[in-house]
């Protein structure tokens, strides 16, 4: 293949994603608009009229602002491709007084940070004037700026040296190098689901242990019923950001926490929070957290395999605008290039990500059906999709390529025939 004729794949891969994007948009908008008058009949009596034309206005704020973050990405993109932009980086890199190595993670760092300052402005309108404007923004400015310190301070004390290492090998390792990368990658994967719970959520977020007998003794008898272990029972403090409210497993094997979200506490019952975890533990029990871990791990692996291919192929750089020779310092360049335009060229595969994760939701609604009870569960989703001023009436193309949860309709409707 020659630098122009893959120049060309790129741009036209390129138009396919942006096309496909604002016309789902578009589709995305003009369904939820439509419907915005009127509560679907499923949800009559469940939903109020108000709350209903609040998902509708929430969901068309965020489409839209979905406009400015597609014009923001591939501006970003052609500027660093086309425009030169890593190839002016990849020029001051080879100046720094260091390795080759670590001169490679400063031009890796360095288009990350000019990356993140650019996407501050739209990430501070979302939580500032859209989430403020439905009345789900608690943050301050303050907060938003430690987070974004903790953050990138985190990030940085463990990306970082990963990096390094994936460059090593990369350099050293040989032929197989990205074997050895898929398994450092692995490692550290394994690594962070056993900090993460300990050490790193609690730099944002204050856990307590749950206080509230009546809720603890009924989702202890539902894990014993379920024969599924657990290190403790936590709230955090969620509200402290957001009014959105949640419940989430993290860790791995019996050091297992169950956390929720002090904001689903307050709003729901009893009976229907047991039935939200017993929806997450049907997750587990049917292995769909391995198999997603499985297909994720092999579709990594191939990748890293398609890098190394790619990065001994002169067209590949020149094509992306930076005309760096294989067999020279081109490992932190081939790495940069190669999962900046990974998303274009993967975008239409995201249908079938997203079929797979509702077949999966579908089956842990059933499975929570049977280990809890169907109607509270149905219960606790209306409340939820109230209070997430989430959409009933999303246009179903859109919904089939994005959305890793059924249709609310659809949903609801399996549970009430459970």
């Amino acid at each position: 293949m020659t630098p122009a004729l893959f120049s060309l794949v790129f741009v036209l891969a390129l138009v396919v994603s942006i096309g496909t994007r604002v016309w789902l948009a578009v589709r995305q908008l003009r369904h939820v608009v439509l419907h915005r008058h009127e509560v679907p009949a499923h949800f009559a009596g469940k939903v109020s009229l108000a709350a209903h034309q609040k998902a509708a206005d929430y969901t068309v704020a965020r489409v839209k602002l979905g406009f400015a973050d597609l014009v923001l990405d591939t501006g970003v993109l052609l500027a660093l491709t086309f425009g030169g932009g890593i190839a002016a980086g990849y020029a001051m890199s080879r100046s720094l007084p260091f390795n080759a190595i670590w001169q490679d993670v400063a031009l890796i760092i360095g288009v990350m940070i000019v990356t993140s300052i650019l996407s501050l402005p739209l990430s501070w309108y979302r939580s500032f004037v859209i989430e403020e404007r439905f009345g789900f923004n608690r943050m301050t400015i303050r907060l938003w700026l430690v987070d974004l310190i903790k953050g990138a301070a985190v990030g940085a004390a463990l990306g970082i040296p990963l990096l390094a290492l994936v460059l090593f090998l990369m350099q050293r390792a040989g032929a197989y190098w990205w074997l050895y990368a898929w398994l450092a990658w692995v490692g550290f994967q394994v690594l962070m689901l056993a900090l993460y719970p300990s050490f790193i959520a609690p730099l944002f977020n204050t856990f307590k242990p749950l206080a509230d007998d009546g809720v603890k003794t009924r989702v202890e008898a539902l894990l014993e019923r379920c024969h599924f272990t657990a290190k403790g029972l936590f709230v955090m403090d969620g509200s402290r950001r957001s009014s959105h409210g949640n419940a989430y497993f993290t860790g791995f094997g019996a050091a297992k926490r169950i956390v929720f979200f002090d904001t689903l506490l307050s709003r729901l019952h009893p009976d229907e929070i047991v039935a939200v975890l017993a929806h997450e533990v049907g997750h587990f029990k049917m292995r769909h957290v391995l198999k997603r871990l499985l297909w994720y791990g092999i579709g990594s692996l191939a990748l890293l395999a398609a890098l190394a291919w790619l990065m001994n192929q002169a067209w590949f750089f020149a094509g992306l605008g930076v005309p760096v020779q294989p067999g020279g310092q081109q490992e932190g360049v081939a790495l940069l290039l190669f999962f900046m335009v990974l998303p274009v060229f993967l975008f239409l595969l995201a249908p079938l990500g997203s079929l797979y994760s509702r077949r999966h939701e579908f089956e842990a609604d059933a499975f929570a059906a049977k280990a809890a009870s169907a109607s509270a569960l149905v219960a606790a989703l209306v409340k939820l999709y109230e209070d997430n001023a989430s959409t009933l009436t999303p246009d179903p193309v859109y919904s089939a390529f994005y959305d890793s949860h059924p249709p609310a309709a659809a949903r609801i409707a399996r549970l009430e025939h459970a």
